[in-house]
């Protein structure tokens, strides 16, 4: 198991490898459909964001309210083929990571390459366990997105495997042709 501060530095993402196993602990944003797409037309208006996401962590999450005395309720990936328009414009714009449930495009695996970004799988129906990684949730922007704005997370040994890194490894990829390589030999 990996241990990772978010931000992570490019050179820590560096060393990752399509396949590793990573507790991320630090500071990481949620971002979905909606709030990507007001992200990527500010951008294209050549205007600051309203959150500065150079060398963050995107979580494609949209927390379920906080019950008292939580800072969220469920906590789960979204299929992250949904961000795959937008992905590219925001890792050249300098998001480092991604986390997300689901295979990319071959144009997002393009940009995590060309910028030095990873992208994280996270376990898909763990929503409730996921939720005691979180250690405090804000909104800090697009508020009236509700579960959708942007929020800034601090999250404690949150698993994840790395999915695509930057240097064209892809786990999902990778896993198929290993199983059907193991299957063509039966």
């Amino acid at each position: 198991m990996i241990r990772l501060t978010a931000p992570i530095a490019r050179e820590e993402l560096l060393k990752l490898h399509a396949g590793d196993r990573v507790s991320l602990s630090g500071v990481i944003y949620t971002a979905r459909d909606a709030a990507h797409g007001r992200l990527c037309a500010a951008l294209d208006r050549g205007e600051a964001l309203p959150v500065n996401l150079c060398n963050q962590v995107i979580f494609y999450a949209g927390p379920t309210p906080a019950p008292e005395g939580k800072p969220v309720g469920a906590i789960g990936p979204t299929t992250s083929v949904r961000m795959d328009a937008y992905t590219p414009k925001l890792l050249r714009y300098g998001v480092s990571g991604l986390i997300g449930k689901g295979d990319r495009t071959p144009a997002v695996c393009d940009a995590l390459q060309e910028c030095g970004a990873v992208y994280f799988a996270a376990i898909g129906g763990c929503a409730a366990y996921m939720s005691a990684c979180i250690q405090s949730c804000d909104v800090v922007a697009y508020d009236d997105l509700g579960t959708e704005s942007i929020k800034r997370l601090v999250v404690k040994d949150l698993p994840l495997t790395v999915a695509c890194d930057a240097h064209g490894g892809n786990a999902y990829r990778d896993g198929m042709n290993a199983y059907l390589e193991t299957s063509r030999k039966d």
